[in-house]
């Protein structure tokens, strides 16, 4: 009996059996050859120490080719990206929901504020404060959306943030929330404030691309659930903003996503236009998504406040699936205060995605922050009376408690959960070999093919450890604070917001500096009251970049050079 490599390949992973060093031992010996028999396997034997007999071989093909054929039909059947898996995470199912989500806030200070003179000025107003002043009716939606719309299409180029407008969209819905609001009929906080959303959140009507070149043309069938939602608290829609292609990185069909702050670097992913969009002040806020840092990572390099809430708070229906059991969606603004003003407006069980659930969450919060207790590791390079943030952890009464994390669990093999979990979406392109805008993760998907089943269940079993061990290890303090806990707390669910406290300033270049507070399983709402007092303290996120220069020298196409070096002319320029 012969086989092709890939019919072996697939199927024995799905078998089991041997390890994944077996498997790649059968893929080295089959290099010479398009088809593999019991000679392929007895070489992969002397390779890994595996013993087998004649008989063994044989039985081993045969199941194989069973197992292959049953796959070749599976491969037939149309599974859409909205169609997840059947075995879902979820780190609070234990938790007491709420059969129905009341969805009222108001703004946590009294907000009286006059009309900013500029433009600018107005673009950069957290929503708290422009929605005190759409409410009072001191600047209409229309007005702010144009505003909005204008530096999109001014900055939006340069910055390589925007994928699509929407804007025949955002004046439609502008002009109802005007009309609404004069009636008297306010919806709330979010009532008449533009945003944007990752381009892997769907809208009807406009493209969602992924950051892919393939789907740049591409709509899908249905708005997301969080896109509806916002709609719903009258938020107005008006662009959908770049990604790195397939959530990995900065870098999408229309290049590199820059930071604001510093346009000749990339703006850190995979929510590269949403971090670079908000902090920019071409949005009020942004929607960005997370499997392993890509709203805290981006929001970190262009100083974004933003809240990667607990995984399962927030649905994922319509939005593009990189890992089923990681991926988490989450607000990107300019203050904590509006990132809970945007979270109450999305979180909660709509039914599409089962590991949505509703679980209280009110705004203003009502949670005691008294006595409190944050965990914190000691720096390698600033003493503790250093420290800014310690600093003002003391000021607020908190006690600070030295401690250390769980890192004796080898992530590197935890993160082929997402390689194997994205790779089944896109396995029909990879092995079409449409794989144009990949970035890296051509490699990665087609590594995962080596990762047997057996070897996925034992990593999510270690995962499950995992959990345990991060519980024990925060069991006696409320929050941490800038303890390098990304990789735990994407893996154990656990909500992470980030701000900038302060900038550091290098040859004429300002660079924030971040802080990230991490807090307990579906306690959103107090990290998040916790954060904005923290927040309270500090100004940094009060300070936006100056983008002129930065757009003159890229109507000059002198912003990819390095710095100080002048554009060579061409002879058509002479």
């Amino acid at each position: 009996m012969m086989l092709n490599r890939r019919t072996l390949l697939t199927s024995i992973a799905s078998t089991g059996i041997g390890t994944a060093l077996f498997h790649r031992s059968v893929a080295g010996a089959m290099v010479a050859s398009n088809e593999v028999g019991v000679e392929s396997i007895r070489q992969a034997e002397w390779i890994t120490g595996v013993e087998l007999t004649d008989d063994e071989r044989n039985e081993i093909l045969k199941t194989v080719s069973r197992t292959s054929a049953a796959m070749e039909k599976l491969r037939q059947v149309d599974l859409s990206y909205n169609t997840p898996m059947a075995i879902q995470f979820a780190p609070t199912a234990s938790a007491t929901q709420q059969s129905r989500l009341n969805r009222k806030s108001s703004t946590l200070r009294s907000v009286v504020i006059e009309l900013p003179e500029t433009e600018e000025a107005i673009a950069f107003l957290p929503v708290h404060q422009l929605s005190w002043l759409i409410r009072a009716q001191k600047i209409s939606s229309v007005d702010l959306t144009k505003i909005y719309l204008r530096r999109l299409k001014k900055y939006g180029g340069m910055l390589r943030s925007v994928v699509t407008l929407t804007e025949d969209l955002a004046l439609r819905q502008a002009a109802k929330a005007d009309s609404e609001i004069a009636k008297g009929y306010y919806r709330g906080p979010l009532h008449g404030i533009p945003w944007g959303a990752k381009d892997l959140i769907a809208v009807e009507g406009y493209p969602t691309t992924w950051g892919l070149p393939q789907f740049r043309e591409r709509e899908l069938e249905g708005t997301a659930t969080v896109a509806a939602r916002l709609e719903e608290a009258g938020a107005v829609l008006v662009a959908k903003l770049s990604l790195g292609a397939i959530a990995m990185g900065d870098k999408w069909f229309g290049g590199m996503t820059r930071s604001p702050w510093n346009p000749r670097i990339g703006s850190s992913g995979s929510s590269a236009g949403s971090a670079s969009s908000v902090v920019a002040g071409l949005v009020g806020f942004a929607l960005g998504s997370e499997t392993l840092g890509s709203i805290i990572s981006p929001s970190v390099r262009c100083g974004a406040s933003a809240l990667r809430p607990t995984f399962g708070r927030v649905s994922r229906d319509r939005c593009m699936p990189l890992c089923w059991s990681l991926d988490k969606i989450g607000p990107i603004a300019r203050c904590m205060e509006d990132c809970a003003l945007i979270f109450n407006a999305i979180h909660g069980a709509d039914g599409k995605d089962n590991t949505a659930g509703s679980f209280p969450f009110q705004w203003p919060s009502k949670a005691s922050l008294d006595n409190l207790k944050v965990g914190y590791a000691k720096s390698r390079t600033a003493p503790d009376a250093d420290r800014a943030d310690l600093k003002i952890l003391k000021s607020m009464g908190c006690e600070l408690v030295e401690m250390s994390l769980p890192r004796s669990l080898p992530f590197s093999a935890m993160f082929s959960i997402i390689d194997v979990e994205a790779s089944t979406l896109f396995d029909s392109m990879i092995r079409d070999g449409d794989t144009e805008g990949f970035n890296r993760w051509e490699q990665s998907f087609r590594a995962a093919q080596y990762v047997s089943a057996v070897d996925y269940v034992r990593v999510q079993r270690a995962r499950s450890l995992l959990m345990k061990q991060f519980d024990d290890a925060i069991a006696e303090v409320d929050f941490i604070i800038n303890m390098n806990d990304l990789v735990q707390t994407n893996f154990t669910g656990h909500p992470s917001v980030v701000m900038p406290i302060d900038y550091r300033d290098r040859n004429s270049v300002r660079t924030p500096a971040p802080v990230i507070l991490s807090g307990h399983l579906n306690d959103d709402e107090r990290l998040l009251a916790f954060a904005d007092a923290f927040q309270a303290h500090v100004s940094a996120h009060q300070q936006h970049p100056e983008l002129d220069t930065s757009l003159g020298l890229f109507n000059a196409q002198q912003l990819d050079l390095p710095k100080g070096e002048p554009k060579k002319a061409t002879p058509e320029a002479k």
